[in-house]
Formats: C-alpha cells, sequence, structure tokens
C-alpha cells in the first residue's frame, strides 16, 4: 500500500463513517487518487456472461451508489465495477447514523435503505461515462412502491441501454419485505418480467441475481430453479447478512446489513452450494468477506466465476485490489492452472 493511502486510511477512520465515504469517493472522482496500473496476466482474464473480463476481481455495490465516479473506478484495476444501488424515483433513504465501522471484528454494517438519486440521474451519468472499463448497475425497489416487481422493469428501461450488465437485488435486509421476492413463485414472476423488458432494448444485457446470505438449503433450491427457468445469466452469492454470530465490537447490536471478515465463511457456503446444484449451468459470483488473494482463490476454487468486493477496502485500500490480482494470479501458477476457469469449483466438496 501507498504511504499515502495508509495516511489517508487512518485519517478517514478518524471520522464518521459516512462522510469518510463521501470524501474518498470526492477524491476519486476528483483525480486526488491514482491507482496502480492493472494486473495483466491471461491467466486472470475472465469470461463471463458473454462479458469479457481483463480479471476476475469486480467491485460490488454500494462503494460508488449514485455513478459519481465510473470513470476513475474503472480505471483503478477491477475487471468490471457494479454502481447503485439504484431506485426509479430518488429516495433519502434511512435516518443518520447507518453506516458503523466494526473495526475489531474487520467488518461493516450500513442501513442506508436504497438512498438513491433516481433512476433519471443516474442514467444521465452513465450516458456520459467515458468509454472503457465494465459497468453494472444494482436495482433496487423503492421503499413506499406498489409494485416493486414493476420498479426493476422501470430501471431496466431507463437505465438498461447504458450498462454492461444490470443485477436483480431482492436480498438487501434494509428494505421492509424486499427478501420476501427471493421465494420462488415471487422470484419467478419478477424475473420474467425483467427478461421480457431486457428484450426491447437494441442490445443484450446480461442479468444477474443477487442473494442473501441467511437462505436454507431448500429455499436455495428454489432461487436456483428460479434462475434457471427465467435464463439469468449469473448469480451473485452473496449479499450482507442480518446474522450477528461471534462479532466482538461495541457496533454489532446496530441493526442492518454486515458485511466483511464474518461474512467469507457463510458466503462461501452458499457459493458451494449453488455450485453444486446447478453444475456449472449458471456462473457464479462470490462475494462476502474477501480480504486477501488466498480467499479471494477460496471462492474460485468454492465455485465463483467471478469475485467482487468492498468493505475490506475501507480497511486495506484501493491497493488492495491490485494485491489480490498479482497474489491470485501467483496461485493459479503453483497449481498448474493456465486459467482461471480451470480451477473454479476444485474444492467445492471442502465447503459443503
Amino acid at each position: 500500500m501507498k504511504a499515502l493511502e495508509t495516511l489517508g486510511l487512518a485519517a478517514l477512520r478518524r471520522i464518521d463513517p459516512e462522510r469518510a465515504h463521501g470524501l474518498a469517493l470526492r477524491a476519486l472522482a476528483s483525480g486526488l487518487v491514482t491507482p496502480d496500473a492493472p494486473v495483466r496476466s491471461p491467466r486472470l482474464a475472465t469470461r463471463l456472461a458473454g462479458l469479457d473480463l481483463p480479471n476476475p476481481l469486480g467491485l460490488a455495490a454500494g462503494f460508488d451508489k449514485h455513478a459519481e465516479a465510473v470513470g476513475p473506478l474503472s480505471a483503478s484495476g477491477f475487471g468490471f465495477v457494479e454502481l447503485g444501488g439504484v431506485t426509479p424515483r430518488p429516495q433519502p433513504g434511512n435516518p443518520r447514523p447507518r453506516l458503523f465501522r466494526l473495526t475489531e471484528d474487520r467488518a461493516v454494517i450500513n442501513r442506508f435503505g436504497l438512498n438513491s438519486d433516481g433512476a433519471e440521474a443516474v442514467a444521465a451519468r452513465l450516458a456520459a461515462r467515458p468509454a472503457g472499463g465494465i459497468v453494472g448497475l444494482n436495482l433496487g425497489a423503492n421503499k413506499d412502491s406498489a409494485d416493486r416487481a414493476a420498479d426493476y422493469r422501470t430501471l431496466i428501461e431507463i437505465c438498461g441501454p447504458h450498462l454492461d450488465f444490470a443485477t436483480v437485488n431482492v436480498s438487501s435486509p434494509n428494505t421492509e419485505k424486499l427478501r420476501d421476492l427471493q421465494g420462488k413463485n415471487a422470484l419467478t414472476a419478477l424475473l420474467q418480467g425483467v427478461m421480457d423488458t431486457r428484450a426491447t432494448l437494441d442490445r443484450h444485457l446480461p442479468v444477474f441475481l443477487k442473494i442473501a446470505p441467511d437462505l436454507t438449503r431448500p429455499e436455495l433450491d428454489d432461487i436456483a430453479d428460479a434462475a434457471r427457468d427465467t435464463g439469468v445469466d449469473a448469480i451473485i452469492a452473496t449479499n450482507t447478512t442480518v446474522s450477528r454470530e461471534g462479532l466482538t465490537s461495541p457496533h454489532r447490536v446496530e441493526t442492518g446489513g454486515l458485511s466483511g471478515a464474518p461474512l467469507f465463511e457463510p458466503s462461501t457456503r452458499v457459493l458451494a452450494y449453488l455450485s453444486h446444484v446447478t453444475q456449472g449451468a449458471i456462473p457464479l459470483i462470490g462475494v462476502g468477506g474477501i480480504a486477501s488473494a488466498e480467499e479471494a482463490y477460496a471462492k474460485i476454487r468454492a465455485g465463483a466465476s467471478a469475485l467482487q468486493l468492498y468493505s475490506a477496502l475501507v480497511y486495506k485500500g484501493l491497493g488492495l485490489v491490485t494485491e489480490i490480482n498479482r497474489g491470485l494470479d501467483a496461485l493459479l501458477a503453483r497449481d498448474g492452472h493456465d486459467s482461471l476457469a480451470a480451477a473454479v469449483g476444485t474444492r467445492r466438496e471442502d465447503w459443503l
């Protein structure tokens, strides 16, 4: 990690987490942060849902909710970037404070409640983004929506033309009853509506589905069936958890979604089980608790074809992206893999 980045992270951790996040995002958008050159290796090149990724490590949704730093993020060494979550109409989200660092647990709790500038504002920024990079958008429903399934269709219509992929997020714990949409019948109907709307676009738009880690195996079976039946292009496993098992930080009592190190094991178990039940029919994106090349490699070997991270950046900074990609390339070479795809699912049974 660069010395300046180390000092900047230390300073940001002394102020309110949401304010610190805003300052970091503005610094990135204004060019004050100079990212490392992207790691290039044929072993890391990944094809996911028709998208050619230079490396498998993506930025998870939540860092740039309103598409304010798309260009700099795309140039920060990530293989792909997911923005949002975004809702059709602007909404303020939950009252502050709504973001908490659990330093002792290397974790974060958020209860933002899908604060969003709304689809029209985000679509305008996406339309003006510089060329290059693979950019997707996390789609959410308005808190007061009378028809949440229709909200996802609206977002595809407004934002879809400016995206490389879209993620249907039915797994945020911070919007009341949103996770109810993960039931098989409701999810199938919602996804079919999204796919029907996608068909009206001028070009193919890969659609991903982001699920919760707090699901039973029968519930995961239903999700896999719904994804197969509707032609979902990939599943992101997983979103944040409502569990507080094993935490020591005083902030463990806060409500919201928990991310970071404690999420690694439960999210990887969900990932491995989905890999088992889908048998490669649907690509999987592993997210939850990744903070090292070894953890990234564990997700790959559990069944992930690509990865995402976010919370670890709070503690380690953007230099972590280069660190993980270099380390992952070395681990693939160590094990004699000429490509990342050759390692996918090779240790899945360890997690079942």
